[in-house]
């Protein structure tokens, strides 16, 4: 039949069908349906809307196959229904689901069916969306639903018709159900109801179907299934319960639960509908639990379990119910905790103490030793104990089929890992709750006997390691003076100065072996208190716990053990050396554990190998390469034969920790090389050879085994590197990676591969002269690739070439010209990615040969980079690669270029600073001398030259110093000037010069300050400089305490504000102990304006990331924090959240266990307040003004700076800030965008079920956003903006997809969700698709 269905169907080709359904074959009936079904799917929208005949027929045939006696036949016609309500006349649904809902079926043994159906009708109805306007079709299906549906479903009319001739509605399908005590399935279709068209429901509707469920919760008659049931509607209901129909049901449930006769079923249903009411409304639930939590609290008292134990030894058979309910308020506490966190701080201690004491309920198992122990030391005699729980049945003659008290235990320990994740980064970690009970108590249940619990209690523990990992406070160490503090680390000194930068620019291969691990970890010392050293104080007991385990234990168990010491050493920082010789053995066996081909248990197995191969990469990185290397000859074999596995993910592990494993086994980390070492190495080396040109190798195994090739190249450099690895063998290796930089497959791992190798290169004899040429040339080509983040790459590896002397010194002169050839084209594409390294490589070359360099498409690009706006870093660069060219006596050339080719036409700040640095450090090979600028500053007559001459003597001037001719009155002539450029261009260049040579320029500085008002404006611009460039603090100090007077006076104008505040937290961090306390004393004026001078002015203050004036910023932040963020000005607050930014950033040592604190005094900042918005008349039209906007924004801006640097934090409050994100979305365009770079964080930083649970509210949200059209009077700007919210709601729809993988599942909470995300494929497909290939050009 199936093969004759028109792609355009019109009514007749249904009317053909409908005979067919009242055929006596089955066959026919089925098939006849399924045609059906193709066409009401393959049809317009309103291919039956206009013939009711048909329509009327094609029910009354769907009527008669719900009740046929085939069930195949009827669940087809339960399919049909879906797309017949969405293409059938509007005035049809009424008497159709009248029918449905009346249908008798008399013809099979299913009731279920009419329910069924019913439930399929409300699914595919149209219904309510937020922010889209309601069509007739949704005002039509609510008006079916309200007439005919929900009065079948109660047994009466809720909303009067307002005709009294109508009949009254049969019993309904609930009470029918209630009264027979059986399940047709009605309670779904009320669900479905509240889910579909909650919003537009009346509150008489809410409340009778309210009503109507809490009968059938309490009805005897009603089944165990049905109940369940109707706790998912009532959680479902709630969502719309208006604030007294809340009050009324939870005032009910109250008086239930204090029934003195309640039984322990009933008290189960009672709390598991308080647990699920949390989770669906916890901001409206949450203020109730000061009232409800007791009684769930009191089901888990200790009393109730003495007086229930005391009753079972009396009795034969125990209560199952009464474990049932425990389960229950255990589950409920759970959702209080994860839910409503902030409502339940108070109850805190009683639910951890609920937790532990039915972490080890056990009733059938007397363990009455262990349990005082409490995780403590254990005799040797208990070695075998897990083993011994495996004979537990046989030993009690007990029937564990009969026994649930696992399920208490196992939800007591989620109730642990909740306080833990939602409670861990507080007051709970650092006054030590959680190692001092908490701890102890999950030590101790590693003998659980059901696997299920044993796992959730590896899990809980787990979560406690890496909070404590997460608190662990960052500290750097130190090889030689040198601090390890990633590639590019600040300068020594604490002044961020633009001078100081430029060894850092040219010493990157040290710092970047440093960086990659070349020095051996110290062993780790665990300070005397806080959680690090609690943590080192139970990891004997939990090592001594693991090892069993791993020894005794399923695969499952194996593997959260291996996690569980993986994170150990990680927080840490090693830690496992005393018990390396406890671990390994179990270790290596887990990773040779067997694999079957397929199924299950091989992804089990092979998840097991995985875990152990990350084990050994943390292991072999964290610990001191002595205490690893009696280990090494078990350890490199299992490698080397992991590394060959055909499981692609096991492979990549392997050579994962094979890379550790290489810098444990190279100098300096292996301070004494053996022969054994070689051994090692070159076994491994042969392994990572022979994978990478096999045809049969994954692509991530090739990209894997390139860059630990790499690695390892780089690692045998040098002296004592070089007896560790054949040199025929060092030479294939590189020729092999030159090779694959050619390949697309491996390019890109290629390329870092070979920085790795010049990073770490020791010795120029270690490479041919032909390997660097064209390397060198390869990666100049790369450049010119598609692929962003290869050109990044490519580039670095290029930039690490160039800057070590063992690769530079093969570099002959038409490479050098051919490389210059290459960079030039990056210095005119405007990427700043790329230019600022780009012009590094150049400043390097330019060290050796300039001359060789400089040419006209050189000077040409590098006037083309001057005349356009850089950033700072970028600014450094190029001033580096000047001031080489000019110390090479090659300048002159570009000197001309600049003055004639850029001169005024460009910007003049940077062209005076390029010009000004060249003239320098060119000397007289520039061709124009100090005294030619002085001479056109004089003579120039437009404003564009004079402030070129300034710019080019104030940098000059910082230049040279004190050996500076150019005195303050040069400049400060200038102030009087009647242009607005010339006085402001003087003052920062009097400012520069005056970095240079303070004690010439501070007085004069200082003597002038008492001027008129401008001269303020003006001065104030100059200590700005002052304090941003110098370097010499000791000379500023004598003068401090006068600046501080004038720059405080100063600041006291409007005007003068700005400039003012960044003066004083500069000023500040130079003399703390003197200042930090005034700033602290005029936090409290009165004066609003005063406040907030002060407020911008700890922001500079706080951004100094120097450490070392904490010691009198410690005692006065945090008040001076509260303080600000309480202030009764709109102004101050949005500045103190900037301020709050500054120190979190900066200094979060200071502020981190005040997060508690102070991040709710942030949150609170996000909401709307009606209050300050106020309607302004604008000519005929009337406009909204918000006066919170800004704060809001502010407040937006704060929180996401904090998900960067202190997560672990905001995880107590994180259901709070995830309902703040979510409705961010739907507020001003600015906040929006904010917002959804927010959400995209909280998808991989948040639990997952944080993010299901809010997937309806952001579907919601998402739906709004894109459904808004442009008005008709809007402008370019407007139209603009709605483009890049849409294109930001659909790449956020993207990533929800790709991270959250509950999202694509078949749940009830998800189909909101489903149903938005196929709705924007279908609406918005060239948006979805720009978003996944810029994800996946993110991801390469």
């Amino acid at each position: 039949m199936s093969t004759s269905i028109p792609q355009n169907p019109s009514s007749a080709n249904v009317a053909t069908l409908l005979p067919k359904l009242h055929d006596a074959d089955a066959d026919f009936r089925y098939m006849a349906l399924n045609d059906l079904q193709q066409i009401l799917n393959n049809g317009h929208a309103t291919f039956l809307s206009s013939d009711y005949t048909i329509s009327a027929k094609t029910v009354d045939g769907l009527l008669h196959t719900l009740n046929d006696t085939n069930g195949e036949v009827q669940n087809m016609a339960v399919k049909c229904l879906g797309p017949f309500v969405t293409k059938a006349p509007d005035t049809i649904l009424g008497p159709m689901i009248d029918k449905i809902s009346n249908l008798q079926t008399g013809n099979t043994v299913d009731n279920s069916v009419p329910a069924l159906a019913l439930r399929a009708v409300v699914v595919s109805l149209p219904r309510p969306l937020p922010g889209v306007p309601r069509s007739k079709a949704v005002q039509d299906a609510h008006s079916a639903i309200t007439k005919v549906l929900i009065p079948r479903l109660v047994g009466y009319n809720v909303v009067s018709t307002g005709r009294k001739d109508l009949p009254k509605p049969p019993k309904g399908l609930l009470q029918v159900d209630m009264e027979n005590g059986t399940d047709s399935n009605a309670i779904d279709v009320l669900t479905e109801v509240a889910r579909c068209f909650g919003p537009m429901l009346q509150e008489p509707e809410i409340y009778a179907l309210q009503k109507i469920t809490s009968e059938i919760i309490e009805s005897d008659r009603s089944g165990s299934v049905l109940r369940k049931k109707a706790v998912i509607a009532m959680s479902v209901l709630a969502s719309y319960f208006s604030d007294s129909l809340l009050s009324s049901f939870l005032s009910h449930l109250i008086e239930s639960l204090r029934n003195p006769h309640l039984t322990p079923a009933k008290r189960k249903l009672y709390i598991t509908i308080l647990g699920s009411m949390a989770r669906s409304i916890p901001r409206k639930f949450g203020p109730y639990l000061k009232t409800l939590c007791p009684f769930v609290l009191s089901t888990l008292s200790a009393d109730e379990l003495d007086s229930e134990m005391a009753d079972s030894e009396n009795e034969e058979e125990r209560d199952p119910q009464v474990d049932e309910a425990r389960e229950a308020a255990l589950t409920a506490l759970e959702a209080f905790l994860s839910s409503c966190g902030p409502d339940m701080i108070a109850y805190t201690p009683d639910s951890i103490d609920a937790a532990l004491r039915f972490l080890k309920y056990d009733p059938n198992y007397n363990d009455e030793e262990d349990d005082d122990e409490m995780g403590g030391t254990r005799d040797e005699d208990e070695d075998n104990e897990f083993d011994q729980d495996e004979d537990f049945e046989e030993e009690a003659g007990f029937d564990d089929e009969d026994d649930i008290s696992w399920k208490v235990r196992r939800c007591a320990a989620k109730v642990i890992y909740t306080i833990i994740t939602m409670h861990g980064s507080g007051d709970l970690l650092e006054n030590g709750t959680l190692y001092s009970q908490i701890a102890p108590a999950l030590i101790s249940r590693f003998k659980e006997r059901e696997e299920n619990v044993r796992l959730e209690v590896l899990s809980s523990l787990t979560a406690l390691v890496r909070r404590t990992g997460e608190e662990a406070p960052m500290t750097t160490s130190t090889t030689n003076g040198v601090v390890q503090d990633g590639l590019m680390g600040p300068p020594p000194s604490r002044k961020r100065r633009r001078v100081g930068s430029d060894a850092s620019m040219f010493d990157t291969p040290t710092q970047l072996s440093l960086a990659s691990g070349y020095v051996s970890p110290p062993k780790p010392v665990g300070p005397k208190t806080g959680p690090q050293a609690s943590l080192a104080q139970i990891s004997p007991d939990i090592v001594r716990g693991v090892s069993k385990l791993l020894k005794t234990s399923s695969q499952p168990t194996k593997q959260a053990s291996l996690t569980l010491l993986k994170d150990i050493v990680i927080a840490e920082h090693g830690g496992l050396s005393s018990f390396l010789d406890q671990i390994v053995t179990p270790l290596l066996e887990a990773l040779s554990s067997s694999v079957s081909s397929t199924g299950a248990s091989a992804a089990t197995a092979n998840n097991l190998r995985i875990e152990a191969l990350h084990l050994v990469a943390v292991i072999a990185e964290a610990h001191p390469s002595k205490d690893l290397e009696p280990y090494l000859a078990k350890i490199v074999p299992a490698l080397a034969k992991a590394i060959k596995d055909r499981f692609s993910k096991v492979a990549v592990a392997a050579l994962n920790a094979a890379e550790q494993c290489v810098k444990a086994l190279t100098p300096p980390r292996s301070e004494s090389p053996s022969q054994n070492h070689s051994t090692h190495l070159e076994r491994l080396y042969d392994m990572i050879v022979d994978r990478i040109p096999a045809q049969d190798t994954d692509t991530e195994v090739k990209s894997s085994a390139v860059h630990s090739l790499g690695l390892l190249l780089g690692r045998t450099s040098g002296p004592q590197g070089a007896s560790l690895l054949h040199r025929q063998k060092r030479f294939a290796g590189l020729e092999l990676l030159q090779d694959r930089m050619k390949n697309e497959l491996t390019r890109l791992a290629s390329v870092r591969a070979v920085d790795a190798v010049a990073a770490l290169a020791q010795d120029k004899n270690e490479f041919m002269t032909e390997w660097v040429t064209g390397v060198a040339l390869e990666l100049g080509a790369q450049l010119r690739k598609a692929s962003r983040s290869l050109r990044g790459s490519s580039l670095a590896t290029l930039r690490m070439l160039v800057a070590n002397p063992a690769t530079r010194a093969h570099l002959d002169e038409k490479t050098v010209e051919e490389v210059v050839s290459l960079l030039l084209p990056l210095l005119t594409s405007n990427d700043l990615h790329l230019l600022g390294p780009a012009l590094i490589i150049l400043a390097t070359l330019a060290k050796n040969n300039a001359a060789n360099i400089i040419n006209d498409n050189t000077v040409k690009a590098i006037c083309f980079v001057g005349s356009t706006p850089l950033s700072d870093p970028v600014v450094d660069a190029l001033l580096i690669l000047v001031r080489s060219i000019g110390e090479q006596g090659a300048g002159g050339r570009l000197m001309q270029a600049f003055l004639k080719d850029v001169g005024v036409g460009g910007n003049p700040d940077l062209t005076g600073k390029v010009i000004g640095t060249l003239l320098v450090f060119g000397g007289p090979s520039v061709g124009v001398k100090l005294d030619d600028f002085i001479n056109e500053l004089r003579t120039a007559k437009d404003d564009q030259r004079k402030c070129l001459a300034l710019s080019v003597l104030g940098e000059a001037g910082l230049r040279m110093r004190t050996s500076s001719p150019l005195q303050p009155d040069l400049f400060t002539n200038y102030f009087a000037a009647t242009s607005d450029k010339v006085p402001l261009a003087a003052a920062v260049a009097l400012g520069r010069a005056g970095a240079g040579n303070i004690k010439t320029y501070l007085p004069v500085i200082l003597s002038t300050m008492g001027g008129a008002a401008t001269s303020k404006y003006l001065l104030l611009h100059s200590v700005r400089e002052i304090l941003q460039h110098s370097e010499a603090e000791a000379d500023i100090i004598p003068y401090a305490n006068d600046l501080w007077q004038n720059i405080v006076a100063a600041s006291k104008s409007e005007d003068n504000r700005a400039i003012g505040s960044e003066c004083i937290g500069r000023l500040a961090i130079i003399d703390p102990k003197v200042y930090i306390p005034q700033l602290q004393t005029f936090l409290t004026d009165s004066e609003a304006d005063t406040r907030g001078m002060v407020i911008s002015a700890l922001r500079y203050t706080f951004a100094d990331s120097d450490s070392s004036y904490d010691t009198h910023l410690k005692p006065s932040i945090i008040s001076m924090l509260t303080t600000m963020l309480n202030d009764p000005s709109l102004e101050d607050r949005r500045l103190a959240l900037t301020t709050f930014t500054s120190a979190a950033h900066n200094k979060p040592d200071l502020i981190s266990p005040h997060f508690p604190t102070l991040i709710p005094l942030a949150i609170k900042e996000t909401l709307v307040r009606p209050e300050l918005v106020r309607e302004v008349q604008m000519g005929p039209f009337k406009h909204k003004v918000d006066d919170g906007l800004e704060l809001r924004k502010s407040a937006y801006e704060t929180l996401y700076g904090l998900m960067d640097t202190a997560f672990p934090h905001l995880s107590p409050l994180l259901p709070n800030l995830y309902d703040r994100v979510v409705a961010g979305i739907t507020d001003e365009h600015d906040i929006r965008v904010l917002c959804l770079l927010m959400f995209g964080k909280l998808l991989t930083l948040a639990p997952e079920e944080e993010s299901v649970r809010r997937l309806e509210q952001v579907a919601k949200a998402f739906r709004s956003v894109l459904s808004q059209k442009p008005k008709e009077n809007a402008v370019k700007q407007d139209l603009e903006r709605m483009q890049e919210q849409s294109k930001g709601v659909v790449k956020a729809s993207v990533l929800v997809s790709r991270e959250v993988p509950a999202a694509e599942g078949s749940g009830m909470e998800v189909r909101d969700w489903r149903d938005y995300w196929e709705w924007v494929k279908k609406e918005f497909p060239a948006l979805v698709k720009a978003a996944e290939d810029e994800l996946r050009e993110k991801d390469r």
